[in-house]
């Protein structure tokens, strides 16, 4: 099953990279500029087709895909018939519509998953009185109560509140001690007013019929009370509305999220390698290799369907939002450190225009060039260390 969610994690990212390429491939012919290629992954060609102007293709190496825009930039040599329709010789406004388009494209995609998931399956809502668990046995103490996992039940441990009761899994709980609940909080505001030893009934729901049950409250040393439920998670398809709403929510929970990453690099570098990676802010930060890790460990655990695919789909929402936004900072050589050569261009030209000179034309890419690598080398090492980290040291989702 980790194969099967490394899988579905490399087909989701390669989807995700070909529609950034299909933005700039199709705003790009929509204005014109000539577009001679675009394929699917790189290496040997193993099929093409020519069609138009454009060679359409699959490539040997699945890890990414690519359109070739004519004239990109100073550097490029383009005949000279085509000079007309290359992309260094369009609008300003246009070329910056075409290098946003790739960003545009994966806040698009999160935008239907989020919506979708939402619309179809439901947001998850653990604020319900319906059971999810229902303890055997009482812990021997508050650390055993804090690692429910951790706990194995013997003979010799006393049932549980919840199990002398009957109580079962997907039961909904209707009132506690004559209090009626209708949410979590409810419930568990009326299990603490009871102290242990007391006895109590309570009213469940099970098959559409009610039942009342019988039990009395247990005391786990240090802690207090036991009564050994926790909620289900229960997903409510929203409706169109709520469904986007839901996406404005998670654009904005993913947003901030993403600007906290990126302020807390400095500081989460020294910890990628610490034994308590989890609990610093480099416990924030993964790769392709810990998100694949991730789907992997979602597709194989006992949680239902709907929690999987929940997980899946808002991880690759999460992570299509923070590439288009890391996609659009004004660094080269990424989309947005063009866009920033653009208005410098025609910032330029108009300052020149009101000194009666004429258009300087596109920036010399010759003098970015140094710059363009040094920050791309710095990606790539930050992208190793980062994988590296994800390999040697990594932090489960549990």
């Amino acid at each position: 099953m980790d194969v099967l969610g490394w899988l579905i994690f490399l087909v989701c990212l390669l989807a995700s990279v070909m529609l950034h390429e299909a933005g700039h491939f199709f705003t790009a012919k929509r204005f014109g500029m000539k577009c001679p290629r675009f394929f699917v992954g790189f290496g040997p060609t193993l099929w093409s087709v020519q069609i138009g102007e454009t060679e359409y293709g699959i490539k040997a190496l699945p890890v990414g895909g690519f359109v070739e825009i004519e004239g990109m930039t100073s550097l490029d040599e383009v005949e000279e018939w085509d000079e007309p329709r290359s992309f260094r010789r369009a609008a300003g406004w246009k070329r910056i519509i075409v290098l946003s388009a790739g960003s545009v494209m994966h806040w698009l995609t999160a935008a239907v998953l989020i919506f979708g998931l939402a619309l179809f399956i439901g947001v998850a809502n653990d604020n319900v009185t319906q059971l999810g668990t229902v303890a055997t046995c009482v812990p021997a103490n508050e650390a055993a109560l804090d690692n429910p996992n951790g706990t194995v039940c013997t003979s010799a441990d006393a049932k549980s509140p919840a199990a002398v009761a009957g109580l079962k899994v997907n039961d909904t709980v209707t009132s506690f001690d004559g209090t009626p609940v209708s949410n979590w909080t409810e419930l568990a505001s009326a299990i603490t007013k009871v102290k242990p030893g007391a006895p109590v009934s309570l009213t469940v729901v099970r098959d559409g019929k009610p039942l009342t049950l019988h039990t009395k409250l247990a005391e786990v040393p240090g802690h207090g009370s036991f009564f050994g439920i926790a909620p289900a998670t229960v997903y409510q398809p929203q409706g169109v509305l709520g469904s986007i709403k839901y996406v404005g929510t998670g654009f904005n929970e993913t947003v901030t999220g993403s600007f906290d990453a990126l302020a807390q690099l400095p500081s989460a570098i020294p910890s990628l390698f610490s034994p308590d990676r989890a609990s610093t802010s480099a416990g924030n930060l993964t790769s392709v290799v810990g998100a694949g890790r991730d789907v992997g460990e979602a597709v194989a655990s006992p949680a239902g369907w709907q929690a999987k695919v929940s997980f899946i789909l808002l991880l690759i929402a999460s992570l299509n939002i923070f590439v288009g936004i890391f996609n659009m900072l004004p660094l080269l050589p990424m989309d947005g450190g063009h866009v920033a050569v653009v208005l410098w261009e025609r910032t330029k030209a108009r300052f020149f225009r009101l000194m009666g000179r004429p258009d300087p034309g596109p920036a010399d890419y010759r003098k970015l060039i140094p710059l363009s690598f040094s920050i791309f080398l710095v990606l790539v090492a930050f992208g190793v260390m980062l994988m590296l980290a994800d390999i040697i040291n990594p932090v489960s989702i549990g």
